[in-house]
């Protein structure tokens, strides 16, 4: 292997570690808005 492709392949192993790390400390907040939807009575069971 060339040191280019050694060099490279260190990148993408720098750069996924990075990426991981990222995404295990975000903290990624909530969504805020009320879903309410309207179920109707004929589906349901008597």
């Amino acid at each position: 292997m060339g040191k280019l492709t050694i060099a490279l392949v260190l990148l993408l192993l720098v750069a996924a570690a990075g990426g991981a790390a990222f995404l295990t400390t975000w903290e990624i907040p909530p969504p805020i808005s009320n879903v309410e939807k309207v179920l109707p009575n004929d589906k349901f069971p008597k």
